[in-house]
């Protein structure tokens, strides 16, 4: 296999990338300026140097607690999502002005996942009682499982649990939701 193929090939890993993109990429960086190119490939290494879990929302992040962590207005109020890449499009939320908490997974017991394999645990030690956690996991099987189950554990503690409300359709990945639908979703939250 010679280069190009081989990068042709790594570029075909990386999600959502067919192999007609991934050729694209691949002359992309063929037709960088070395300095570029280095800094790109530089830059990718030191991402996985320096990217660690913020020890408060268990977000990626180089500083703990994460810039997202540091800006929380409303203490009282954790925003709860499944996986890091859903918190660009939860922060599109205008109107909340809490902290999150990222489970890293869901609940899959097809797939083995149970309490013990996201961060169910941290999240109990961040709560109080009074406070309001807001459930913004996918609407599929697994999100919803997950809802269902953070909200039985917490309702004992006195704290309010609420669900992301209609504007996202059942089955639907947050990623597709427009800010509109995200914000009106928010707003129209329910308890479960």
């Amino acid at each position: 296999m010679d280069i190009i193929e081989k990068l042709i090939n790594e570029f075909s890993k990386l999600p959502g990338v067919g192999r007609k993109n991934a050729i694209k990429y691949a002359y992309k960086i063929i037709a960088m300026e070395e300095t570029e190119a280095k800094d790109f490939a530089n830059t990718i290494l030191e991402v996985k140097e320096k990217i660690t879990f913020c020890t408060t929302c268990g977000n990626f992040t180089d500083v703990s607690p994460c810039a997202l962590c540091v800006r929380v207005k409303n203490q009282k109020q954790i925003c709860v999502i499944a996986e890091p890449k859903d918190i660009i499009f939860a922060k599109r939320i205008k109107d909340f002005e809490g902290g999150f908490h990222i489970l890293h997974g869901t609940l899959s017991p097809l797939e083995g996942r149970g309490p013990n394999d996201i961060k169910i645990k941290e999240l109990l030690v961040r709560v109080a009682e009074g406070s309001e956690v807001v459930i913004a996991t996918n609407t599929d099987v697994e999100g919803e499982a997950t809802a269902m189950y953070i909200a039985k554990i917490l309702k004992p503690l006195g704290v309010k649990v609420t669900r992301l409300a209609q504007g996202i359709s059942m089955g639907t990945d947050l990623e597709y939701a427009d800010e509109v639908t995200l914000n009106h979703a928010f707003n129209q939250r329910k308890e479960i």
